[in-house]
């Protein structure tokens, strides 16, 4: 993908990202919310539906259904829309996009678009394109408020402000509305809610245009539906001239019914909610006997790299729903956040995503990042095999030779070692030994030659025993062994 969007991407620079990340200590203290609060509410509405796993099989049926039969889908979901009065565009790229949303603007004379949170909208980059364009994109998620007065991305992609304290946020909010007074409590979140909202309230009456994302594309009924715990997107969709939908191809369900199956998984995977405060079905323009809404619906799908993957082994990917959960339970996002994977789309899901939407050789860093605990397919509500997807990257970067040499040379190394079963086992028996006799006093070493990576940051141990595959025999042959046989020397 040759897209403006993609040259704001600092994901080849992730290693320098999470340094910082690290030694930030705003960030780390705010990260303590993600770990403890997004892990413990989930865990809870999941234990609160003994069926919840039962819905988990069904939602990766309905996504797995809907992706082997997309055309059929797409175009009974366009002419539902255009049944309805509105109309559908394609968009083969994010640039495709951009100009089609401005071109709807401009008919329509438009001087500012009020936004409703869109992780699409991030990635084609269109904030800064309409604004270069003359027209003033306003965000009125209030994470997505926050976030564009600090001129930043979204580092969590139902939260997008999670990495950020109250001082901080406090600390913006006076910066930019100039007209607060100075004993002005902004401490608490009601107070700053408040703030937020009267200064959004006149953008939504002003604004010429709306435009939201969408979680779900109903083809049954032409329908686009938002999910939100704010009211701004029912109102940055109902008061504008026109509403413009911008959601990517794979956000489609046949049916009102699937949709209500993913609901139920969606919320409780994302917050811990049974349901989210709002759930907005849109479909089509305001009809003549509608006390409100808008005048034009518009709906851009766009694909930026999705049929591509709809042919290939990544094609489990566009299951995914959006609802953050592999991101809350990983242990590297806790660590580094969202911005140190240097685009859109962080954690897990970003680390199979964006290299299938920007490239491996820009994000090819992204796939290493993962201790390959699991937790991520562990919590997915679709069931999407994270782990498999990212070793799958981590393949081709070797193939293409963009992984570093001292990394293909070590595991080549270890390649002629692994491809000779009893070479191995004599050579790591040996090396255990002659460790435990060098860290016999100690216990552990502070340096070791090729181990660096390691011992740069913590104390190696130095082994105690024999290998594991050793232990694993000497078990093995026990539980074999006539009683009364003697153990053989631990190796």
């Amino acid at each position: 993908m040759t897209d403006v969007a993609t040259h704001a991407a600092t994901s080849p620079r992730f290693k320098d990202n999470a340094k910082s990340a690290l030694a930030d200590a705003d960030l780390q203290n705010a990260l303590k919310f993600v770990e403890v609060n997004f892990i413990a509410r989930r865990r809870e509405a999941a234990e609160r539906l003994p069926e919840f796993d039962a819905l988990r099989d069904s939602a990766r049926d309905i996504k797995d259904h809907t992706l082997a039969h997309l055309d059929l889908y797409l175009e009974a979901y366009e002419n539902r829309v255009v049944e309805r009065g509105g109309h559908v565009h394609y968009a083969v790229t994010g640039e495709d996009a951009r100009q089609i949303i401005l071109d709807i603007c401009r008919k329509l004379g438009a001087r500012t678009v009020t936004k409703g949170k869109s992780m699409v909208a991030e990635e084609i980059g269109l904030n800064d394109f309409l604004a270069a364009q003359g027209i003033t994109p306003i965000e009125t998620d209030l994470g997505e408020y926050i976030i564009q007065l600090r001129h930043e991305m979204p580092s969590h992609i139902i939260a997008p402000a999670v990495h950020l304290t109250k001082a901080q946020i406090e600390s913006d909010f006076r910066r930019v509305h100039a007209h607060l007074p100075a004993g002005r409590n902004l401490v608490e979140p009601t107070s700053l809610l408040t703030e937020a909202r009267a200064v959004l309230r006149e953008k939504f009456l002003a604004a010429d245009v709306g435009i939201t994302g969408a979680n779900f594309l109903v083809a049954e009924t032409g329908s686009s539906v938002i999910i939100t715990n704010e009211g701004n997107g029912d109102l940055t969709q109902t008061l504008p001239k026109a509403h413009i939908v911008l959601a990517s191809i794979e956000k489609l369900v046949p049916t009102l019914e699937d949709l209500s199956q993913l609901l139920r998984v969606l919320a409780r995977s994302a917050t811990g909610q049974d349901m989210s405060v709002y759930t907005t079905l849109s479909t089509g323009p305001r009809r003549p006997d509608d006390p409100d809404g808008p005048g034009e619906y518009h709906v851009v799908l766009l694909d930026n790299g999705r049929s591509s993957m709809l042919a290939g082994e990544f094609r489990d990917m566009l299951r995914c729903i959006r609802c953050g959960a592999c991101m809350n339970h990983c242990p590297i996002y806790h660590a580094v956040g969202g911005h140190a994977y240097g685009w859109v789309y962080p954690g897990p899901m970003g680390a199979v995503l964006t290299p299938s939407l920007i490239g491996i050789d820009k994000a090819g860093h992204l796939p290493n990042a993962s201790t390959f605990c699991g937790r991520c397919e562990e919590v997915c509500p679709v069931r999407i095999p994270l782990p498999r997807m990212m070793r799958s990257w981590r393949e081709r970067e070797f193939e293409q030779h963009l992984s570093p040499a001292t990394v293909r040379s070590g595991l080549a190394f270890w390649g002629f070692f692994a491809k000779r079963p009893w070479l191995y086992g004599v050579a790591t028996a040996l090396a255990a030994r002659l460790l435990a006799l060098a860290g016999r006093t100690r216990g552990r070493f502070s340096w070791l030659p090729l181990a660096s990576g390691w011992t740069r940051h913590r104390d190696f141990p130095a082994p105690q025993g024999g290998t594991f595959q050793a232990q694993w025999n000497r078990q093995r042959g026990r539980l074999a062994r006539p009683v009364g046989q003697a153990d053989g020397p631990n190796l």
